[in-house]
């Protein structure tokens, strides 16, 4: 089974709303009950905590009528499963599962015990009870990657990734023409740690960055400051995605692509509450106010920070989408002919990086 969390949703967008079921939704004693399961410590930043803020957010909503588990650093695979599984046993009837790598338990486990509800982070699969959600940070990275042009001296910007996934590339990839809108001249380079929390590996990954000469780095999908904290050692800008760690980096943060589940979770409980919750697969964006940017270094020019507030509300309306071409590969092809706009199963399923990444994906 892979590790990685948030990957391949790939084709089933279009095909994604199941029948729903009625569900009892409250225990005996008028409680719903609800556990987060995440792979990661939900510390201050990073993924693992930006799920815990959208069950805050369920908590300040419901007050005492909701009770939320947060299981911490579980494992994916057969521990991961055999949690799950015992949450359900313990009454909770709404799961949130916060990793890729947990979709065939929890599908297995949804099939088996309908009354329960269970989102689950990036996957693919769908059941009448079982809907993946997951968020368009290509929309936020591709902003930034104006925002790091204007700012760049080299002309040369990095990314520490943590896997090489469509979700990751995508942002990679909307990064790289952010800059190139702004100096076509940018290049981007990219070193994969495979890994979602490995401070050793990250530190490691963001001086090789530095040492190449890029002075604006991408925190791709990191759950730790770990990038952060070494490009503001260096003086060099970077930014990240999910959570501010503005903390760690008080003069060189560039901002954050964050993320706001607590709509989409308060909509889904809702639902698993009305007995109407439909699987489905969410992949949220700017307009259904889950992903934004903010925390914007004041080291941004003003005409600047108006071209990019410009570009910003045409995303918000869905007049402009990044991946509209003519759009060049690596290998100087053409990836996407001149007027031609990627649909979302393009897009969720991208395996190669635009000109001006010099990086080559793994084999």
């Amino acid at each position: 089974m892979t590790q990685t969390r948030r990957s391949f949703l790939k084709t089933t967008l279009a095909a994604s709303t199941a029948m729903a079921l009625p569900i009892p939704a409250f225990a005996q004693d008028g409680v719903l009950n609800v556990a987060l399961i995440v792979p990661s410590p939900a510390a201050d930043v990073g993924w693992s905590h930006t799920l815990e803020l959208g069950t805050k957010a369920l908590e300040a909503e419901y007050g005492d009528k909701i009770k939320v588990t947060l299981l911490e650093n579980i494992a994916e695979g057969p521990d991961g499963d055999r949690i799950m599984n015992k949450t359900v046993a313990d009454g909770n009837t709404f799961l949130i599962l916060g990793s890729f790598g947990y979709m065939n338990g929890g599908l297995k486990l949804a099939k088996a015990r309908p009354e329960v509800s269970i989102l689950h982070a990036s996957g693919y699969q769908v059941a009448p009870n079982f809907s993946p959600f997951g968020a368009r940070y290509y929309q936020g990275t591709y902003l930034m990657g104006m925002a790091a042009a204007s700012l760049s001296k080299s002309k040369k910007l990095g990314c520490v990734g943590a896997f090489a996934i469509p979700e990751l590339i995508t942002s990679i990839n909307a990064f790289t023409l952010g800059a190139q809108s702004v100096d076509p001249a940018m290049e981007v380079s990219v070193v994969w740690v495979n890994s979602w929390f490995d401070p050793a590996s990250e530190q490691e990954a963001a001086k090789a960055l530095l040492a190449q000469g890029c002075d604006v780095v991408f925190s791709n999908a990191q759950d730790t400051p770990s990038v952060v904290a070494v490009c503001e050692e260096a003086g060099a800008y970077v930014f990240n995605l999910n959570s501010s760690m503005k903390t760690y980096a008080p003069k060189k943060y560039l901002g954050v692509v964050g993320t706001d589940w607590a709509p989409y979770f308060k909509a889904s409980v809702a639902a698993h509450l009305a007995g109407t919750f439909a699987g489905a697969s969410a992949w949220l964006g700017m307009a259904d106010n889950c992903v934004f940017v903010a925390d914007w270094n004041p080291d941004i020019a003003p005409e600047m920070a108006a071209k990019i507030e410009a570009v910003h509300a045409t995303l918000l309306d869905g007049s402009f989408s990044p991946f509209t071409g003519p759009l060049t590969n690596q290998d100087g092809a053409e990836a996407v002919a001149a007027g031609v706009t990627l649909g979302d199963d393009m897009i969720l399923s991208m395996d190669w990086h635009v000109k001006g990444v010099t990086t080559p994906l793994p084999k």
